[in-house]
């Protein structure tokens, strides 16, 4: 392969990973539109590879490409929600069960730290939001990275790399907004989320792994069913 041609390999993934992380973090939403010329211009570059990195993109299931009207950004039908949940929730269960069981002492007083802002994320809402239906933006963002912190020093501490490659390629496959769908209308249902990470906390400093993993699973699932309900509710 000539030096040329890696050069726009490299390019076409660094354009598909780019539009990838705006679909993924919610930037761009369900049912975007991904206008060829506009995004060459944004990038300084031709339609060529712009083009090449829609179709990957088409490829991962995030962008249906369509004749003669462009790319759009996929959403996930329930379906789809429902059984990455099911999957998800038996790994994440593994990572809590072999947390319990590997954990060091500076994890746990990191995951300590890290539900402790959780709680603060939560309280913090309550005297923002009250009894708003519709929690403020960066409150909710303040929420989710405490949440993915959480779930993150877990997969560390069950210390098996080949497991949390197989979670981040899962996570990497759906928005990291499916969550608001639930979650950023309802203290109530934030508040839960909370009370379920104590109960796993405690389970694995206990070193209870089978409690672990079958609380975890619990409220993956729990979260599953949710996120699964509002979305065919609104679809």
């Amino acid at each position: 392969m000539t030096r040329a041609a890696d050069d726009r390999h490299a390019l076409v993934d660094k354009l598909a990973a780019t539009l990838q992380d705006r679909v993924l973090s919610g930037q761009l939403v369900s049912g975007s539109r991904l206008r060829q010329e506009a995004l060459a211009d944004e990038f300084g570059v031709s339609r060529t590879p712009i083009r090449e990195a829609l179709r990957k993109l088409q490829a991962s299931g995030l962008v249906e490409v369509q004749p003669h009207r462009g790319a759009l950004v996929r959403g996930p039908s329930a379906r789809e929600i429902r059984d990455a949940y099911e999957v998800r929730a038996e790994l994440e269960g593994l990572a809590a069960d072999l947390a319990a069981q590997r954990i060091q002492q500076e994890q746990l007083d990191a995951l300590h730290v890290v539900q402790g802002e959780f709680r603060e994320a939560l309280a913090h809402m309550k005297r923002r939001g009250g009894a708003r239906r519709d929690l403020p933006d960066r409150d909710i963002e303040q929420w989710r990275r405490a949440n993915d912190g959480f779930h993150q020093l877990i997969q560390a501490a069950a210390a098996n790399d080949v497991l949390v490659a197989t979670l981040a390629n899962l996570h990497r496959s759906f928005p990291r907004d499916l969550s608001r769908i639930v979650l950023g209308e309802s203290l109530t249902l934030l508040a839960e989320n909370v009370h379920e990470h104590e109960a796993i906390l405690d389970a694995i400093e206990r070193r209870s792994a089978a409690e672990a993993r079958e609380l975890m699973v619990k409220h993956v699932r729990h979260a599953g069913a949710l996120v699964t309900l509002r979305f065919e509710q609104r679809h």
